[in-house]
């Protein structure tokens, strides 16, 4: 019987080890299972880069048969317009040779007939001019000189169109200095070297496009909806940050060496009040909170960051970020359709607090401590404000898109060598993106302010008319 007693004992005792080791085998396995979505982590879990999927769902892909490549049968042609008599610049008629005409016994009519209209490049893709001034004799006998224009002096080599035309290659096309300088040597037979390039840009188009920086600053700081973002920058190695305002069909941009909350107090000013369109960023919070400004936080970042718990593989948790998930799809779907009739506004008030109530009820998890934490106070009315107020979207998508091709600027061009090739650069990405949310020439807009500039005169409006 004491053999017994041992024996159930020392089994007693194994289970217990064997139940603390599958305790810790399990904990292990939630944490590798957790770090494994962190290293999975993409576009639709996180910031990277940033999304809407579930703001502005992609349509389902249709079933049956794909369509195929170019065009689609029963759809109407589309033909280029053919150039007017007017706008031809040349015109070659092609002839039969004089023994076939002879042996046919043609005779030519005073007719010919239009059958391909080309588009070629001159021989020389530039004109020289050079400038002269007339010189007169005074009766003294003392040589007078007749006076060479002053913007025609301060343009310099290139003439405002050249330079403008510099610039719209760095800037709109992402080029390099180098690959200017060889599109002019091997296209244009022009040899320039790469240091007046830098100087067109950085000295000549930068310093006329003040004027225009300077108004859409004052646009954004009088908007009444402002959308904000920032992204990286890289100026001789050094990390820097490129900030992005937008209200209508203005764009402005900043770079500067802080992410800080600083930068919107010094970008829109701290007696902005307006609608602040942003993402959950701190140094977004701070501005909203030592300002009178109403906010709309991004939902893209907080859908994302709910999908990112909803692969933690626990059962709990999975089901509580999935139900957010769902009443958000609903609440958005809801909201999409526009109706402003007493029913949808009733459910959308239920589905909102639907919502308060799910999310303030997390489990017990750091993650999901992190989502309640957003909604506890007065944080919560920043996400739905786009309930409340027209005109305010839910996500911050105009921005983000707006940003887009500065962020593909730096990656072809690997960003800026000097502090005044960022000024430039924030200058150009200005006039550059709200030329293209308002569809001016944004090559003319160059060209007019740099005429402006050179001659003192009226600068060009980047604002909307």
């Amino acid at each position: 019987m004491v053999d017994k007693d041992i024996i159930i004992a020392r089994l007693l005792q194994q289970v217990e080890q064997l139940n603390q080791q599958v305790q810790l085998l399990t904990q292990e396995n939630q944490q590798l299972r957790e770090k494994i979505v962190r290293l999975e982590k993409n576009s639709s879990n996180s910031s990277k880069p940033p999304s809407s999927d579930i703001i502005n769902p992609k349509p389902n892909p249709k079933k049956g048969k794909k369509k195929k490549r170019g065009g689609q049968l029963r759809h109407k042609k589309y033909s280029r317009q053919l150039f007017t008599p007017q706008q031809i610049d040349e015109t070659i008629i092609h002839k039969l040779t004089a023994e076939e005409v002879k042996h046919r016994n043609l005779t030519p009519l005073d007719k010919t007939e239009s059958v391909l209209q080309q588009i070629t490049l001159p021989d020389k893709l530039y004109n020289v001019i050079e400038h002269h001034v007339q010189l007169y004799i005074d009766p003294d006998g003392s040589i007078i000189k007749a006076k060479l224009p002053q913007e025609i002096r301060k343009e310099g080599l290139f003439t405002s169109p050249m330079t403008a035309f510099v610039g719209y290659l760095k800037a709109k096309c992402h080029m390099s200095y180098s690959t200017i300088a060889g599109l002019f040597d091997d296209v244009m037979e022009l040899g320039i070297s790469q240091s007046y390039l830098v100087k067109c840009c950085n000295k000549k188009l930068s310093n006329a496009l003040i004027p225009a920086y300077s108004d859409a600053l004052a646009y954004i700081r009088n908007a009444a909806i402002v959308g904000t973002d920032e992204t990286g920058h890289k100026d001789s190695g050094n990390k820097n940050w490129t900030w992005c305002q937008h209200a209508d069909d203005v764009v402005f941009f900043r770079i500067c060496n802080s992410r800080g909350s600083k930068v919107l107090f010094e970008n829109l000013g701290r007696n902005f009040n307006a609608i602040l369109l942003a993402d959950f960023f701190s140094a977004n919070r701070l501005f909203v909170r030592l300002t009178n400004v109403k906010v709309q936080w991004r939902w893209a970042h907080l859908v994302r960051d709910i999908k990112f718990i909803a692969q933690l593989n626990t059962r709990n948790i999975t089901q509580w970020a999935d139900k957010l998930l769902w009443i958000i799809r609903k609440m958005l779907k809801t909201w999409r359709k526009n109706k402003k009739t007493w029913y949808f506004r009733k459910k959308l008030e239920d589905l909102k607090k639907l919502f308060l109530n799910s999310v303030m009820r997390p489990p017990d998890h750091p993650e999901c401590r992190k989502i309640k934490k957003r909604f506890i106070g007065d944080k919560r009315d920043g996400y739905f404000l786009f309930l409340e107020v027209d005109g305010v979207e839910p996500t911050n998508n105009s921005t983000e898109q707006k940003i887009r091709f500065v962020v593909l600027d730096r990656r072809v061009t690997q960003g800026t060598n000097s502090n005044a090739g960022m000024r430039f650069y924030e200058r150009m990405w200005t006039v550059v993106a709200s030329c293209i949310c308002q569809g001016k020439n944004i090559f003319k807009f160059l060209t007019d302010s740099l005429k402006a500039h050179y001659a003192n005169t009226q600068h060009p409006s980047i604002t909307p008319a």
